[in-house]
């Protein structure tokens, strides 16, 4: 994957080293909801989630809304202490890379959206807006409440702005064993997927008889999808090729339900790595945002 010479996008924010918010949310590293997840289930790490305030990373989207939903928009909070940019040299090129990231999809998806080959929610007609990647250390103000690093990344559709701490890349290295510059793209090519649902109307869609958790699999499944639609068109471009591919296939199994250690179906929220790595693939390998979609399958037994 070559990212030298391309072009940057301008849509970011260095919002800097954020307060703590309390000393539990600051004591529990994602290694240890990790741990959480293998002890308690998923069912009992969302109720410590709820107490100490992360967990966003493994959440259905209607708990998300729950835990960190608040009236108004915060989108415009409050800059930290120092820049994440200029905290390191890993900090900064992790920083650069993920502009690099973001402008590939920014180019992607405005022609996609242009050219009306998505899965249809019902809007007609949607042209593509830009999302803004949002960079910060220890806890961030966002449209959809305050988060810590712990969360990992995520979209808040609230704002349309993407978070990532660029620690949590080193985390997918060290403790996910996901190395790789791919997979770093992957995570966020998958958030870019999440704004690609708000905009399409994917996120209102709701099967009926399905559990929260079911309808969370699908949303999950088709935003890795759609990071895969991304990978297929940016092939050229980033000079990906198939050690990249791996890269991101290993970083799909190393999140998955079962692979963080939750073997019970009825719990999973992202979906299995069997699921995640199949998903991402099929929107890598057709290049068609149409074939994502997950909420056209009859059972969440055949995703």
């Amino acid at each position: 994957m070559d990212t030298e010479g391309r072009r940057r996008s301008d849509n970011f924010e260095d919002r800097g080293q954020g307060p703590g918010v309390g000393r539990a949310a600051m004591a529990l590293p994602i290694q240890a909801l990790f741990g959480l997840v293998r002890m308690l289930g998923i069912k009992g790490t969302l109720a410590v989630a709820a107490v100490v305030g992360v967990g966003y990373f493994l959440l259905p989207s209607g708990l998300k809304q729950q835990l960190f939903g608040v009236e108004g928009d915060q989108a415009n909070g409050g800059a930290g202490a120092a820049s994440v940019c200029k905290n390191s040299p890993s900090s900064a090129k992790a920083c650069d890379f993920s502009r690099v990231i973001l402008a590939s999809t920014e180019d992607v998806w405005t022609t996609t959206f242009r050219r009306s080959e998505l899965p249809s929610y019902g809007r007609g007609q949607v042209q593509y807006s830009d999302p803004t990647l949002v960079v910060f250390a220890v806890s961030v103000d966002t449209g959809c409440g305050t988060a810590t690093s712990a969360v990992g990344p995520f979209y808040c559709p609230r704002d349309r702005r993407l978070y990532i701490d660029p620690s949590f890349y080193q985390v997918m290295e060290r403790r996910l064993r996901a190395p790789g510059d791919f997979a770093q793209a992957y995570v966020i090519a998958h958030e870019v997927g999440h704004h690609v649902q708000n905009l399409i109307g994917a996120t209102s869609a709701r099967p009926r008889g399905e559990t929260a958790n079911q309808v969370s699999v699908r949303v999950e499944l088709q935003a890795d999808c759609f990071a895969g639609v991304w990978g297929h068109t940016a092939r050229a471009s980033l000079a990906i090729d198939e050690h990249d591919l791996k890269e991101a296939v290993n970083a799909a199994h190393a999140i998955g339900d079962d692979a963080l250690g939750n073997t019970n179906a009825a719990d999973h929220t992202h979906g299995t790595s069997a699921q995640r790595m199949r998903w991402f693939r099929r929107g890598f390998e057709t290049g068609d945002a149409r074939q994502c979609d997950t909420f056209s399958i009859a059972s969440p037994r055949e995703l």
